[in-house]
């Protein structure tokens, strides 16, 4: 069986749908690919920000839940999501921009031999950029081609995720039993685990810690993180991996952009298997990616029913020039 290729994508819960889009647009210069809804859930709005085409590894999406509380950070949760940029000078460059723009950061850090920039947004949602400076492994993506960073210091994709836990022994055996990833770090009480060919996109950062209180899902964390495989029989093998170890789990779900696999982990950490395609241009051009309201197929019949439940956002860019932001 095939190892997991990486990161596939985050999914996170935000108190607004707006905000979110203005954030990752203007400030994170992240490009919105997909505005959709929670096939689940078809009040909810499910935003998706990617590379400039909307490629595996890149993206990070939103939902926002109509009156969910805001959500208590602690241990057993996925609690901060990384983005990768090109060197240690783009790191500079977005220290100049956090402080002109108010966003709440730690200044430079060093963590398993990368510097790392650690912030926050309005709900206290985690992210960190790395530096590709020292990486290898599985290639970035491409970065937004007409947003407001410039390319050279711009986000590229997804690094690794930060799991925090309270039993690490099982949590352990899990990734490498599990999941195949092996363990290639550590640093006091975190854990550097990596898949395939490794590096930023391909790395699980596990904390332990069993001090805090249990987290609480809500606005402002993180829903679940994806893996990366390539198509449907790799995740078919997936299904029989998991159930090999008695891990309950969804089997076969059609997202129509990728298809999926879900299982719970250990407690409130739910992982996701995706397939790479057949991705975000399936009913958009390029040009206009994440402009409309997409819904896939087995939702088109209601979208009259959609449209009247979740409210008009303006996300048109393709008519828009934005002027790349150097930071003196």
């Amino acid at each position: 069986m095939n190892r997991l290729k990486g990161i596939h994508h985050v999914t996170a819960i935000t108190s607004s749908a707006e905000k979110i889009y203005e954030f990752f647009t203007n400030t994170l210069g992240i490009r919105l690919v997909k505005k959709t809804v929670n096939q689940d859930d078809i009040q909810t709005y499910h935003l998706f920000f990617a590379d400039d085409e909307g490629n595996a590894g890149t993206d990070m999406t939103f939902f926002d839940f109509p009156g969910i509380p805001k959500g208590v950070h602690g241990t057993n949760e996925i609690y901060k999501t990384s983005f990768r940029v090109p060197d240690d000078q783009a790191l500079a460059y977005w220290v100049k921009r956090f402080e002109r723009l108010g966003v709440s950061h730690t200044g430079i850090q060093t963590q398993f031999g990368k510097q790392t920039l650690s912030f926050v947004d309005f709900d206290d949602q985690g992210y960190q950029l790395i530096s590709d400076e020292q990486n290898t492994g599985i290639k970035s993506g491409k970065p937004w081609q007409k947003g407001p960073i410039p390319n050279e210091f711009a986000i590229t994709g997804l690094g690794p995720i930060f799991v925090r836990v309270d039993n690490i022994a099982y949590f352990k055996e899990m990734m490498e039993k599990v999941l195949l990833f092996e363990e290639i770090d550590q640093d006091g009480d975190f854990h550097l685990f990596e898949t395939n060919r490794g590096g930023n996109g391909a790395q699980v950062i596990v904390e332990y810690n069993h001090m805090l209180p249990p987290a609480r899902q809500g606005y402002g964390t993180v829903h679940h993180a994806a893996f990366r495989v390539e198509n449907r029989e790799e995740l078919d093998a997936w299904t029989d991996q998991l159930s090999s170890f008695r891990f309950p789990n969804s089997g076969f779900v059609e997202r129509f952009y990728f298809g999926s696999l879900y299982t719970n982990v250990a407690p409130q950490i739910l992982f996701e298997i995706a397939t790479d395609g057949p991705g975000f241009m399936e009913d958009e051009p390029y040009e206009t990616l994440g402009e409309k309201l997409s819904l896939p197929p087995f939702l088109e019949s209601k979208r009259e029913e959609i449209e009247g439940l979740v409210r008009e956002i303006d996300t048109v860019r393709s008519t828009k020039h934005f002027e790349k932001e150097y930071e003196d």
